[in-house]
């Protein structure tokens, strides 16, 4: 009996680490190949437009992490949903969930355009740009001001694909939207000279071209599940229960990024910025891995916690922390290591070269410690605990504020850099006992359950 006990076990785990990485290497490439929107772009204007182009995208960041972190709240929120509603064949509330993602999308197209329209200068200068700063830094925004609903788009529509049960076509779609990106900002950076309008153009198109094909695929993926149904307000209160943290996530970025940008431009200068942006092109490829494993466990999470799975959960979890961890860890040695070779990707301005340099060992040191943030978040959106999630989101955001404000009167530009690795550390040791707590209640649900069929055996 033991012996069959054991069998099955191993059974189940072996089955839940095909799960694992059926869906997380689909997510991982996803989001790395997503990332590359952000990094091609940063090596075209580091090497074609100097620091003061990196700058300039710097400070417009913030505004855009706006406009992506509403495609994550419907992609990330309605997806929960959606696997849920899968594991228990509710093809009901399929219908309408879809069907109200669509109507959501097009009402936050129109909230964020007027927003943006309206503040966006004021949010730039809000950071201290000015002069020629703020004027190329207009130039890059303006474009993806208006294109506004094709980005939100591009970050809800493949979520929902994917966790429709076609994560690798949702992979593939946005392999070809990064391919085009390269392609067209070479051509518009390079030979047109289009400088950073030509940058903001690229990614735009690309993200339409994204989005296109996602809706093309989910609407052929949902059998007899095609939307249906008038908007549904409960539903929308749903979404962003489930994607608030996602949202917040984005907000917390440009939130801090913004913070860092005016720190930098008051206990420094304009190139300092432009190291910052280099440092960040770098972290976001750490950031996109740990997005991906995240994203890439919700789905399977959220279908085991539907179909009262527990332990599943948990072993999936478990699996997930550790490659997270391992890779976070081997990226800050290589950064420590051969900082010189990574740097010079996006310049070969000596300036920015010994700032960026500085900036990467302190701010990227506890790197790894933002994939267990990441994925901590991610495990409560997937179980339905999205509170916990935006708890976990507002706390990140809310820790960054006084180290960043003291530290820099203390270390000077050092303590910028230092801001974010000291609050990782801080709200790590927050939320272990809570995440601890519930993993411990979820285990002792499955003994329950597993006496409760023997009992009944």
């Amino acid at each position: 009996m033991l012996l069959d006990s054991t069998s099955k076990t191993q059974t189940e785990d072996a089955n839940v680490t095909r799960t694992f990485w059926r869906y997380t290497i689909p997510a991982v490439v996803a989001m790395m190949v997503n990332g590359l929107y952000q990094i091609v772009d940063g090596i075209f204007i580091g090497h074609y437009l100097g620091a003061q182009g990196l700058a300039a995208v710097n400070l417009a960041w913030p505004i855009i992490g706006i406009i992506i972190g509403f495609g994550v709240l419907v992609g990330m929120g309605s997806g929960s949903l959606l696997s849920i509603y899968r594991g228990a064949d509710d093809n009901t509330n399929t219908q309408q969930l879809i069907s109200t993602s669509f109507w959501l999308i097009a009402m936050l197209t129109v909230f964020v355009i007027t927003i943006l329209v309206l503040f966006g200068p004021t949010l730039l200068e809000i950071q201290g740009a000015s002069g020629e700063l703020l004027h190329s830094s207009l130039d890059y925004l303006q474009i993806l001001n208006w294109g506004a609903g094709v980005t939100i788009a591009a970050g809800a529509l493949p979520l929902l694909l994917r966790n429709n049960g076609k994560p690798e076509i949702a992979t593939a779609l946005l392999i070809v939207g990064a391919l085009c990106n390269i392609v067209l900002d070479y051509f518009m950076i390079v030979e047109l000279r289009w400088q950073l309008l030509g940058a903001a153009l690229a990614t735009l198109i690309s993200q339409g071209i994204v989005a296109l094909g996602a809706l093309y695929f989910l609407l052929n993926s949902c059998g007899e599940n095609k939307p249906r149904g008038a908007l549904n307000l409960s539903l929308i209160f749903e979404i962003f229960k489930q994607g608030a943290a996602g949202l917040v996530m984005f907000l917390y970025f440009g939130f801090i990024i913004a913070l860092h940008n005016k720190q930098l431009l008051i206990f420094a200068s304009e190139v300092e910025v432009a190291a910052f942006a280099v440092v960040g092109y770098l972290g976001v490829i750490y950031y996109f891995i740990a997005e991906g494993v995240a994203s890439g466990v919700q789905p399977p999470i959220s279908y085991y916690f539907g179909a009262g799975l527990y332990q599943r959960i948990r072993t999936m979890f478990k699996l997930a922390l550790k490659v997270s961890l391992g890779f976070g860890v081997v990226m800050v040695t290589v950064f420590y290591l051969f900082p010189t070779y990574v740097l010079g990707l996006f310049s070969e301005d000596l300036a920015l070269l010994n700032a960026a340099e500085r900036g990467l060992q302190l701010h990227l040191s506890t790197l790894f410690l933002d994939g267990f943030i990441f994925l901590t978040s991610m495990y409560f959106v997937a179980v339905g605990k999205g509170g916990k999630a935006l708890a976990i989101s507002l706390g990140n955001m809310l820790v960054q504020l006084p180290f960043l404000y003291v530290l820099p009167f203390w270390f000077g530009v050092d303590g910028v850099w230092l801001a974010v690795p000291i609050s990782n550390i801080t709200l790590t040791v927050i939320i272990i006992p809570l995440l601890w707590r519930d993993l411990y209640q979820l285990k002792h649900a499955d003994m329950e359950a597993t006496s409760g069929d023997k009992q009944c055996a």
